[in-house]
């Protein structure tokens, strides 16, 4: 298509376009966005103004009244603490009604109080305890270090799950062989340093009864017993018993658990355990007072005198100036 020759179609088109103004211009374009704002200094008044109108701060205040009916606002009101034969009692009627198993666990959260004085703190720990009431028929699995071939036929013939030498260190260390607990004879020991850093927590020790010579005992406590450790560095969780078993021995395995976790921090300094909650599978968890259930401490002479000294004290400042 031939494009029309100047002044023919378009009249006057030249003369407009000379007219019409320029559309480049030589001053700078405006700008089409936002000058970016200067970060406020971490310590500024305004970032902590706002900060607080960020995040406005909700007081709860916990009624002193019991709720009067099971429907209720759970914030506005205490968490109740009941009696451990009470705690007991309730799950087994929570079970009744709820047509749920009646050979359910029962489990026990313990949450812990770590710190010691001078910044110091007690390091996550497990340990196996044996309950004076079975409630299940699950046997964990034992290796026995040990080369000594009679104490080795000992060994199997107690339920041993692995039973050898330094010859297992190699199959341990790959992964190969994998137990529930690990126990040994003293005169192996010095051989067995390679797995301090595999074991960590299972090597074999004296204090965990785990190390000695009286084989069938220690295989029976680490066969039957309840193992345990420190979850999320302070909190405990655990299986005690089973629900339809009767309630003195469900209280009789707790308190057995509770006493052996007590001993990984010292007497003189708080109790380990801060806060006690049982529940069964398919309850709700409820709150234990802790009265009665703590190991009693026995106070030394020195005590008992500062004890009966503060006592005086207090008589004497009640009493009237003669």
């Amino acid at each position: 298509v031939l494009a029309p020759s100047r002044g023919s179609v378009f009249h006057g088109l030249d003369q407009r376009l000379a007219a019409a103004p320029a559309l480049v211009s030589a001053s700078p374009p405006a700008r089409f966005y936002a000058a970016a704002a200067k970060p406020a200094k971490k310590g500024s008044q305004k970032t902590k103004k706002e900060e607080t109108k960020e995040k406005p701060v909700t007081r709860r205040r916990p009624l002193m009244n019991k709720p009067v009916d099971d429907v209720y606002l759970t914030w506005l009101y205490k968490r109740p603490s009941y009696e451990l034969e009470k705690a007991v009692e309730m799950l087994k009627k929570f079970q009744e009604l709820d047509f749920t198993n009646p050979k359910q666990f029962v489990y026990i959260n313990v949450f812990l109080d770590m710190a010691l004085k001078k910044k110091k703190k007690v390091e996550p720990f497990s340990s196996t305890v044996l309950l004076p009431y079975r409630f299940t028929d699950e046997i964990n699995r034992v290796l026995v270090f040990t080369e000594n071939e009679q104490e080795a036929e000992i060994a199997r013939e107690n339920g041993a799950a692995v039973v050898g030498g330094v010859e297992l260190i190699k199959w341990i260390l790959e992964g190969e062989i994998q137990v529930d607990s690990y126990i040994a004879v003293p005169e192996i020991m010095p051989k067995l340093i390679p797995l301090r850093g595999k074991l960590k927590r299972k090597y074999p020790n004296t204090r965990k009864n785990s190390l000695g010579h009286d084989i069938p005992q220690m295989l029976k406590f680490y066969k039957e017993g309840l193992q345990y450790s420190v979850e999320e560095e302070d909190v405990i969780k655990t299986r005690i018993a089973r629900l339809d078993m009767p309630a003195e021995q469900i209280i009789a395995n707790l308190k057995t658990v509770i006493n052996d976790i007590c001993t990984f921090k010292p007497s003189t300094y708080d109790p380990i355990v801060q806060k006690l909650v049982i529940r069964s599978a398919t309850s709700e968890g409820l709150m234990l007072r802790l009265n009665g259930i703590l190991p009693q401490v026995e106070k030394g002479e020195g005590e008992e005198v500062e004890e009966e000294e503060k006592e005086n004290a207090e008589d004497d400042e009640g009493k009237p100036a003669q």
